[in-house]
């Protein structure tokens, strides 16, 4: 068995560890969100995600002025318009899907009908930040280095998805906007053989004109 001595290998992966670790724990796990519900109207959030991800929500009215918690509505609609939650009349709920659609994923609440203003919090967590890690290390009996590893592997994961979903949409509009400059360029091929058609035939009529009347 040869066994490699060299201290940059063994360098450069705790350089490596470093790194992704620093990554991770500035990658936000979860965005609270705090919410002031107007007595009348409705609050909404939303957030674009990409297909095949899994959402968790957590939201609860906050009673601040101790004249009892008002209750409140949510209502959570997929880019098409379908419903992916709605409760009514709660203090807290919960939600969890997975997307099936890309796009803006909208949030929105309201207070009940009881003429008081309310203050939400809001937990929402994406992807990677929505695993339970803890029931992952339970699972798999892992723990210490190993789990961080395995966290650190799902940030990796994670961000080579987002990578490559930035990559193409940027050729997606790339795309667009090729299209749309050759467009442009032969509206204005047109536009400019209109004005010149145009200005032909007006120089034509004129002479016919200056010809009839002996002008010229």
């Amino acid at each position: 068995m040869v066994t490699d001595l060299n201290p940059m290998n063994g360098g450069f992966f705790w350089c490596f560890f470093i790194v992704i670790s620093l990554i991770f724990y500035q990658l936000p796990l979860a965005q609270a969100i705090w919410l002031n519900l107007p007595s009348s109207g409705t609050r909404c959030v939303s957030e674009e995600i990409q297909n095949n991800v899994v959402v968790l929500a957590d939201y609860f009215v906050i009673d601040e002025h101790g004249s009892g918690t008002p209750t409140v509505s949510a209502k959570v609609t997929s880019p098409y318009g379908n419903t992916l939650h709605h409760e009514e009349n709660v203090t807290h709920g919960q939600f969890a899907f997975t997307t099936t659609e890309f796009g803006n994923y909208v949030a929105c609440f309201w207070v009940d009908s009881n003429s008081q203003v309310a203050t939400l919090n809001l937990e929402w967590k994406v992807g990677i930040a929505a695993k339970d890690w803890d029931s992952v290390a339970k699972k798999e009996k892992i723990e210490g280095v190993e789990f961080e590893l395995r966290r650190l592997e799902g940030v990796v994961e994670a961000i080579h998805e987002n990578l490559v979903y930035m990559k193409r949409r940027e050729a997606e509009m790339r795309e667009v906007s090729e299209k749309t400059n050759a467009r442009v360029a032969w509206f204005s091929i047109m536009s400019v053989g209109i004005c010149i058609s145009v200005s032909v035939m007006q120089l034509w009529h004129l002479k016919r004109y200056f010809r009839k009347k002996k002008l010229i």
